[in-house]
């Protein structure tokens, strides 16, 4: 299955100080994934983040033609989109979006558990929602993740008793 086109990773908060510069919060694993991607999308047009630099969660950045705080301001809650293709994820590394809608597998007996419908992105770990004849909620940790194979559409669950 090839995905393709635009993901949003982040949104524009703030301003920072009086020269133009935004806050950015990030969508993604860490702000370092976003500040390594050259071209970024705001509604629709492609542009660029300038002198990016990471402050506590936040991107504190310029952006290709935003020149002062007015022009900066007319930016704020507007969401940053990166091209899928622009992403280095590493080896097992996934999008949550290309998480959502598989199948949910029991790894020890093959019972379908239901889909994954969310992913909560917690401080510790994620967990990942599973909605079939009941809610199950998994923490997203190698413990309970056997397999995710996103062309087949399916990840494969161990769980353990309670859940």
């Amino acid at each position: 299955m090839q995905k393709t086109g635009l993901l949003e990773a982040g949104k524009i908060v703030n301003t920072h100080g009086i020269r133009g510069e935004v806050r950015i919060t990030t969508w993604t694993d860490t702000p370092e994934m976003l500040m390594a991607i050259e071209n970024i999308s705001i509604d629709g047009k492609s542009t660029k983040l300038i002198s990016p630099r990471i402050h506590k969660s936040f991107i504190i950045s310029y952006i290709e033609g935003v020149n002062d705080i007015d022009a900066a301001i007319k930016l704020k809650n507007k969401i940053i989109c990166v091209k899928r293709d622009d992403l280095q994820l590493s080896q097992g590394q996934h999008l949550i979006v290309d998480l959502i809608g598989l199948k949910a597998i029991d790894a020890d007996s093959g019972d379908d558990l239901g889909i994954v419908t969310d992913v909560l992105t917690l401080p510790k770990n994620n967990v990942y929602v599973i909605k079939g004849t009941r809610e199950i909620l998994v923490p997203a940790v190698s413990e309970f993740i056997q397999e995710t194979n996103i062309e087949a559409g399916y990840i494969k669950f161990r769980l353990i008793e309670g859940l």
